[in-house]
This record gives structure tokens, sequence and C-alpha cells, in this order.
């Protein structure tokens, strides 16, 4: 027998806990629950263990809309993260809502009931089952339980410990011992300076230079505000001031890429000096934002290196040795301990199978809808956050939006809600306008966008507050399958 429930939540990280407090919010009628694989709430915040683990975007738009970050600290480190989310969820009774334990596997809508059927595995092998009105994925965009893991030639030589961030050992012991880590994004830049507080010596290996930029840890403007403001209302004021200070840097970024790579490289230069090869290891064959940048709190990376407890090398492996890592250039690194920060695997919706009246749905052959559905997939939505901005700024919308769709739905007797491409033609174009690699990799998984609106992604949170808080709910959406009244047969 299935369970019956409204709305089907998969996911209890940032963005599933914040799309249920919106539901009880806006849609207080509506039963939900939370379905969540693991056994614990906090998706990556509770997942990622690695030392010095750090949000890479600030508080005050990584934080919900609704519940003001009081910390000093913008730029918060994981535990502190993983904290927020569970006060959230424990203050408005979210908490009793999830369902642990519960990792979806199937999804199957059937027109005539206006209904999915969800499909979840429990940790104990046995499975559940629910049917529910609406399907809400905030299931993240990669793989719980793999990382992504190059073979390295001589690997199995390796005398030390190699480990991945994503599966830290809680009992590795690095204290003293030489440690090179792979990679060059934002994971890299955060691993290096906190293992270097113990270490013999960290060192850095990337095969290509990311953009790093340091930024104080504190914003003073906030808490400037905060110590004369109510917390709502400076908490409002300084996420607007970041979000449009975001806008403007990253406007002026794409307008003028040679121009902001010269600061960017040139602020580099000034924290480590003249001396330092900022050429070879901090400058990258890119355009600013072609990537995401990679965000330093008190420029601790580059007092690490200037410490001289932490370098970097620029090159690619030519092979693994007993005593650490050969290089293409010849030389070799010493380790006993090597980080293969190489990257996350893209999954996007939790490699759930979906069916639609018993057909296989390929969401590679659907467009995305306002960055949030699908064409032509009913009453299913979905999370993915900015690339150019915090991720949370986005799922905050999304599920306003879903909540609109859910009272329009209610108010006009109908239950389903499609997003139709309709006779204009629509040209598909990549999911995202992004080059980096956990993406790249990705591309033949993962839905297209489309030429123009709704189908085309904005990338824009001013603009996306336009059209998810106030645009046309029927802009593309067709709302059909009345609901049956009492006495007759469902249409």
């Amino acid at each position: 027998m299935s369970e019956h429930i409204d709305v089907v939540i998969v996911g209890a990280g940032l963005s599933g806990i914040g799309a249920a407090w919106h539901l009880q919010d806006r849609c207080p009628g509506r039963s939900y629950a939370i379905l969540e694989a693991r056994a614990a709430m906090g998706g990556t915040w509770d997942l990622f263990r690695y030392p010095g683990i750090r949000s890479d975007s600030d508080m005050h738009t990584l934080g919900y809309s609704f519940r003001p970050w009081t910390a000093a600290k913008s730029i918060a480190d994981g535990p502190s993260i993983r904290a927020y989310i569970e006060d959230t969820a424990r203050e408005s009774g979210i908490d009793r809502k999830i369902r642990y334990g519960h990792k979806v596997i199937a999804a199957r809508w059937s027109t005539e009931s206006a209904t999915w059927t969800v499909e979840a595995l429990r940790g104990d092998g046995s499975r559940a089952s629910f049917t529910c009105n609406w399907l809400h994925m905030c299931s993240g965009y990669y793989d719980y339980d793999r990382g992504h893991s190059p073979v390295f030639a001589g690997q199995d030589s390796f005398a030390g410990q190699i480990v991945h961030p994503q599966f830290w050992p809680e009992d590795l012991d690095y204290a003293g011992k030489r440690v090179v880590v792979i990679g060059s994004g934002a994971t890299a830049v955060t691993l290096v300076p906190s293992m270097a507080k113990s270490a013999g010596h960290v060192t850095m290996l990337q095969r290509s230079p990311t953009y790093v930029v340091s930024r104080p840890a504190q914003d003073r403007v906030a808490n400037w505000l905060r110590a004369r403001l109510p917390s709502r209302t400076a908490y409002g004021l300084t996420r607007w001031k970041n979000v449009l200070l975001g806008m403007f840097f990253y406007r002026m970024t794409r307008k003028r890429p040679e121009r902001t790579k010269d600061r960017l490289i040139g602020m580099v230069r000034q924290q480590l000096g003249p001396d330092f090869d900022v050429a070879t290891h901090f400058t990258p064959r890119y355009n600013p934002w072609d990537q995401r940048l990679c965000l330093v709190p008190d420029a601790d990376l580059f007092d690490a290196i200037k410490q001289g407890v932490a370098s970097v090398e620029t090159d690619t492996i030519e092979r693994f040795t007993p005593r650490g890592i050969l290089l293409t250039s010849g030389k070799e690194l010493p380790a006993e301990v090597i980080v293969t920060a190489t990257g996350l695997e893209v999954s996007l919706m939790g490699g759930i199978a979906f069916e639609r009246d018993g057909q296989p749905i390929r969401l590679t052959d659907s467009l995305q809808y306002k960055g949030m559905m699908f064409s032509e997939v009913p009453n299913l939505s979905f999370t993915f956050g900015y690339t150019n901005a915090s991720w949370t700024l986005k799922a905050d919308l999304v599920a306003m939006y879903m909540c609109r769709l859910l009272n329009t739905m209610a108010k006009r007797g109908l239950r389903q809600a499609t997003p139709r491409i309709g006779a204009d033609p629509v040209a598909p174009e990549p999911f995202v306008d992004f080059t980096s690699g956990y993406i790249q990799r990705a591309l033949d998984r993962l839905p297209q966008q489309g030429n123009r609106k709704p189908w085309k992604l904005n990338q824009n949170y001013a603009l996306d507050v336009m059209a998810l808080r106030f645009g046309s709910v029927d802009d593309s959406m067709e709302f059909s399958n009345p609901a049956p009244q009492p006495g007759k047969r469902a249409a």
C-alpha cells in the first residue's frame, strides 16, 4: 500500500529544508514529507567532513531569505552551516517531517490520477511507496556515493595513504607529514591552509590554475548594521548589498574580461609579492566566471604559502611512485598522504528512474523551464542554484514559485501543471554556460536549456525575482485535468 502525501520533497539539505519552510508558510493546507537517503539532515554540509570545510559564498546570501544569519563570520565553516540548517528545521517543526534512510529510486507519473508514485529503498533493504500530487527534487547535483576519482599510473605502488575529500577518514593523522593535494578548486584551496596548520608541508598540485580571490571572513558592514538595526532588517539590507555587488562584479567581468583578469591576478601578486611566480601558478587560461571563482577568507591560502608551510606546483602527473608523485617535468613530489581533490560526479536527479504513463522519461530530451521544471513533464520541480552566486538565492525563489503553482491549481480546481514548448521553435543550448570539469563531463547526461525565455536560464537573481516571484504563472504553462467532483470520475 502506498502512503499519500500532497508534496514529496527529496533531500533534507539546505534546499530541502528551505522548500519545506516555504511550503508550510505559503501552502499550509498541503501535507508534505521529506525523503532523505542518509541518516542525517544537512546534505553537503553533513556529508563533507574534511579539514576546514567552509562556504565559498557569504552566508548573507547562502542563508535563507526568511532566517537571518547572525554569526559574526560571513564566510562560515561547515559545522556552523549544518547547525544553521538543523536549527531552522527544529524551530519550524520540519525535522518531524523527515523520513531518514529513504533513498528514492523511481518515480512514475499517472495522468489519470494526476499523481506521482515514488518508490524509496529503506536502509534495511525494504521498499516504501508513496503517492503525491507534486514531486520536488532537492537532491543536489552530485553523486553522494562516489566522487570523481581518476586512476593514476602507479597508484597502487604508493606506500602512503590516498584520500578523497568526499570520504574523509575520521582517524586520518597527517600531523608532521608531507601532504600533496591534487586539485585547484574550492576544496583544494580550503584543504591546503587548513592541513598546513599541523602537517609537515602541504603542496597543492594543479594541472592548471584557478582564479583565487581573498575576502574578509567577516562582513564589517553586516556586523555594523546588526549592532544598530533589528536582525531581520540588517540581514535583508546586507543580503541585497551582497547580491547587487555580486551582480555588478559579474557583469563587469563578462563585459571587460581582460581588465578583470588583470585585476584579479594583480591582487594575488600583491598578496604573494613580486618574487612569486604568479604567471605560472595563479593565471588561468580561461576568462573569469567561465568557471567559478575560488574564495579564500582572510587570505589564508596566501599566508600559508608565504609562511613556507604550503606551496603550489603546476604540472601534470606522470605516475605515482612509492614515495610520492612523479611529474611530467621529471620532478618528484614526496608525500606520505595524497588527497585527490579532483572533483565531483554529477547526478542531477539522484539517479532516479522517471516514467510517465508507463513510458520512461528522458530528462536529457527536455528543456529546463525557468530553471526549475522540465518541458512536457507535469508536477515535477527541481532545485539547481546559480553558478555565479549563492545556491540558496535560487533555491528560495524556486520553492516560492512551486508554492505559487500549487496555490494556482487549488484555486482553479486543476491538478496538473505542465510546461509546454508550443508552436514557436526553441533552439537547445547546453545545461549551463560553464566550463568546469564536473559540468563538461556530464553534459550528455543533463537536460538542456533553450535560447529564449522561459526556457533560458537568467543566472541573474534580480531577473529571477521578477520572473519567479512576480511573473505570470501561465507563461508556457498548461494547467489541466480538473479535480474530480464528488460522485464523478476523475477526468
